[in-house]
């Protein structure tokens, strides 16, 4: 038995059939983790999820950015955008069963020392406390303020965190850091529009899992989101976008040895 996890899949089915089949995937065997972004931009949103749904148990998942960004279109928070490719699940006869399976997905996944996160932590918050703030979003996303939560994800500019926020700003900073932080201060303090390259950072703002006295530092933390970071392991940390929807690559990445395979993207 393996667990593997797999980067940023943006609706490349072809991409994950073909990393499938370079692992051997077996799902009475294996375990796949998907680090989210699961939709948009690739041609296959709706397959992907009927795919990974198909799974069962055999495959464990964490929202994205992208996901939350179908989800807020679902709920009619925003509109689709020229690049946006996932209407094809809204036009599926399945529609219903999949928007509900990625609905239900968390934020974080653990299992005993490796975290699955979309994007990373802030440095001050410890395993545990991201745990429980994923927690309060994700309850947030499946009771009554789902649609407010959405809206304001998508239609404000998000402050920095502060321990003193409460209501929906705090679930607001709380969801955008662990589906969108590349770089940070070691305050913590985020460069929410930053997307370039580390070398290419602001001065006094680090890679989110290079800040100084970082407090997860305990835990093998796997995540994506930052396709211009490409692959990175540094014991702690496992980055895996390798821009599979950029024409790139798809990887993934064995916890029990940290083998690393990658599939060129079928997409192209």
């Amino acid at each position: 038995m393996a667990t593997y996890a797999i980067g940023d899949v943006q609706g490349c089915l072809s991409s994950l059939e073909r990393l499938l089949d370079e692992i051997h995937f077996s799902p009475g065997r294996d375990r796949i983790w998907l680090l989210g972004d699961l939709v948009n931009r690739g041609p296959d949103s709706a397959g992907v999820l009927r795919r990974l749904k198909g799974l069962g148990s055999a495959a464990a998942a964490v929202l994205g950015n992208h996901d939350l960004r179908f989800l807020a279109y679902t709920e009619g928070c925003v509109p689709a955008r020229r690049k946006d490719t996932f209407l094809d699940i809204v036009r599926a006869p399945d529609q219903d069963e999949l928007i509900h399976w990625l609905s239900i997905q968390p934020l974080i996944h653990q299992e005993e020392r490796f975290l699955l996160v979309h994007a990373g932590l802030l440095p001050q918050w410890t395993v545990p406390e991201a745990i429980g703030l994923a927690r309060e979003v994700e309850d947030a996303l499946r009771g009554q303020a789902r649609r407010d939560l959405l809206s304001l994800l998508h239609s404000a500019e998000c402050p920095q965190w502060d321990y003193a926020l409460g209501g929906l700003e705090r679930l607001q900073v709380i969801a955008s850091v662990l589906t969108r932080i590349r770089i940070c201060t070691a305050a913590g303090i985020v460069a929410w529009p930053f997307t370039g390259p580390p070398a290419s950072a602001p001065k006094t703002f680090h890679p989110w899992f290079e800040a100084p006295g970082r407090n997860s530092s305990e835990a093998v933390i796997i995540c994506g989101h930052w396709a211009a970071l490409g692959l990175r392991s540094t014991g702690s940390v496992v980055a895996l976008d390798t821009g599979c929807v950029w024409g790139r690559a798809l990887t993934a990445f064995r916890l029990e040895d940290g083998a690393v395979f990658q599939v060129s993207c079928a997409e192209k």
